[in-house]
């Protein structure tokens, strides 16, 4: 009996194509949701500081070297979509935020810590 292997074939290119499609439009998808700060893709992200104290939050954005000021602001979103995630308002008292003076890089990254506010 002769193994039809054409067939066989054809599925495994089928399942390839759609591994690829989906892939991509993943990747599609996240930059799509993406913002750009002064025309920049800055990489931040807002995290709790305990479990006792989610309004209690940190900021990092890095790849600060592209442009400071875009990514101050980058750290301001990441700040209040945080906030708005865990309680649905966008009001921060910042302990160190992105409108203070003497913000200094470190490893092209910068650091805010604040509080969300309803």
């Amino acid at each position: 009996m002769a193994v039809n292997n054409s067939g066989r074939k054809m599925r495994i290119g089928v399942v390839c194509l759609l591994v690829a499609a989906t892939a991509l439009s993943a990747c599609a998808r996240n930059r799509k949701d993406a913002v750009s700060f002064n025309g920049f893709f800055f990489q931040s992200r807002a995290e709790k500081v305990s479990k006792e104290e989610r309004d209690h939050f940190t900021v990092t954005v890095k790849k600060v070297s592209q442009d400071f000021d875009g990514a101050k602001e980058a750290g301001r979103h990441a700040g209040v979509s945080y906030c708005i995630a865990q309680y649905g308002t966008s009001k921060i008292d910042w302990v160190f935020g992105p409108d203070d003076e003497g913000i200094i890089p470190s490893d092209d990254e910068i650091n805010f810590e604040g509080y969300c506010r309803p």
